[in-house]
């Protein structure tokens, strides 16, 4: 608990109406939890203006509002915090108010629009391993040392996430790792944090629902970089033609990891195939359990920040040897009597979708790969004939069907996804939209040495349709199809 005076000490106010001694329970952007005692920040959102519920939150006992524009009435009994823009300052007050739990943790972030998860998951299992006790911030899940936290968004709210660092700290946690999305970065959910370094890992067309161009989203990704301050690193795939672009303007010290050419972190892929990868890292053979060149990047990525944080080479590479990938990345089962390969895979955009069938047809060239792939609904339209495109190039036999359709008609969405199609390709593409029964149509198809690749929810436990979340797990789904095969 802190008095107000003390956790706005650091934000530009335009103005206080109220008592600033009042000592503050806890904070809160949801007007639904607001409590006696509490803190409420009034933010304007994508739906709803947070100004409207400032008489709810009062009369639930919030006892200070932070807002952009003062109510008519004001309740002398409320203190009124007025600033220029809500956004900005929820995390700079919500880091104070928990004590800047971040100064007491080495942060890394990662960002880029693929390898996320794989990167932060990976360095959090190497720390621990190496005996820094870590925190992780992800898509599939966050977890304090060895507890695990359910994860709604790939980066969540900045109060929550100063909360989730306070944990961190307080279970003795020395680092953090954490996935840094576009949508956290222009919503100033990063806002307030303290930075041992960032991490670039690839930019593809993604969330053009929300950005609206690629040159934003581009824009916004290199701002993460752009407020790195001095005394940090930024380490950066320099095979991403967009690689050194996102350090343009840091002032992070710049580093470069990659397999073209020379680099700070140099990676030669030898081997890459179903048992792994053999590769030389900076003058060292080593090989590693996990198969295909994005994972050869994603490991480089992950060597080259925990050198940069002071980690001996060999300890950091030993350990990566023997380290599995992230839930839903590139996971492989097998149909034991029919020998059929299946992979599920989170690759949902074209980019991703491309890297894991090419690296499918490479292990088994003479193999016919079965794709199972939807899209996402109230998400980017323009990337669907894409995938659908990019699925048929590579695969013997497409499944079109449904993701997490939300509040589409999955229909349509299979639609915008044949678009892209031509006739010759048509003639390889099914179109099933129920889920289960396009994964069930796939195994009944295939035949010994074929692969099956799910694709695009990967780790995801659920389904939404209709605005409802139903369970719903690739994985799950596979592994029963395989059963009834082998009946």
């Amino acid at each position: 608990m802190k008095n107000i005076a003390a956790i706005i000490q650091d934000i530009p106010v335009r103005a206080i109406h109220g008592r600033t001694d009042l000592v503050i329970d806890g904070l809160t952007i949801d007007s639904r939890k607001a409590a006696p005692g509490m803190l409420f920040f009034a933010q304007k959102g994508t739906v709803t203006d947070g100004h409207q519920y400032i008489p709810a939150v009062i009369e639930a006992g919030a006892i200070a509002i932070v807002c952009k524009e003062l109510p008519e009435i004001l309740n002398l009994e409320v203190c009124y915090i007025q600033v220029d823009e809500v956004a900005p300052v929820i995390g700079l007050m919500a880091s104070a108010f928990y004590g800047h739990p971040t100064r007491k943790l080495q942060v890394v972030g990662v960002t880029g629009t693929n390898g996320k998860t794989s990167v932060a998951t990976l360095l959090y299992k190497l720390f621990n391993q190496l005996d820094e006790p870590s925190g992780l911030v992800s898509t599939v899940e966050n977890r304090i040392r060895e507890n695990v936290i359910p994860s709604t968004h790939t980066t969540p709210d900045p109060v929550s996430l100063q909360a989730l660092f306070r944990q961190m700290v307080d279970a003795g946690c020395t680092y953090a790792f954490m996935e840094v999305s576009s949508h956290a970065v222009h919503q100033h959910r990063i806002t307030g944090i303290t930075f041992r370094g960032g991490i670039f890992t690839n930019i593809t067309h993604d969330h053009l629902d929300y950005h609206k161009t690629f040159d934003e989203y581009i824009r916004v990704k290199k701002q993460f970089f752009d407020h790195l301050p001095k005394g940090t690193f930024a380490l950066t795939n320099i095979d991403d033609k967009r690689g050194m672009v996102m350090l343009q303007n840091t002032k992070a010290a710049k580093k470069a990891y990659g397999l073209r050419v020379p680099c700070d972190f140099k990676g030669k892929v030898f081997e890459n195939n179903l048992t792994g990868l053999l590769m030389n890292v900076d003058g060292q053979d080593v090989h590693f359990r996990m198969s295909g060149l994005f994972n050869a990047y994603n490991l480089l990525a992950v060597y080259g920040a925990a050198v940069l944080c002071g980690q001996d080479k060999i300890d950091v590479l030993t350990a990566l040897s023997n380290m599995q990938g992230a839930a839903g990345r590139f996971e492989t089962y097998h149909s034991a009597t029919e020998k059929i390969l299946g992979i599920i895979d989170y690759a949902h955009t074209p980019d991703a979708l491309q890297n894991v069938l090419s690296t499918i047809k490479q292990f088994g060239q003479q193999a016919n790969i079965i794709t199972v792939i939807g899209c996402g609904g109230d998400r980017d339209k323009l990337k669907r004939p894409e995938m659908a495109q990019v699925a048929c190039e590579l695969s013997s036999k497409v499944i079109l069907t449904s993701d997490n359709p939300r509040s589409e008609d999955p229909e349509a969405i299979l639609d915008d996804m044949e678009a892209g199609l031509t006739p010759g390709m048509m003639r390889k593409a099914l179109r099933i939209s129920d889920r289960k029964a396009a994964i069930k149509t796939a195994v009944s198809m295939a035949h010994a040495d074929d692969v099956i690749l799910v694709a695009g929810k990967g780790h995801e436990t659920y389904q939404e349709i209709k605005g409802v979340r139903h369970h719903f797990d690739d994985r799950e789904v596979l592994l029963e199809m395989f059963k009834l095969l082998e009946k």
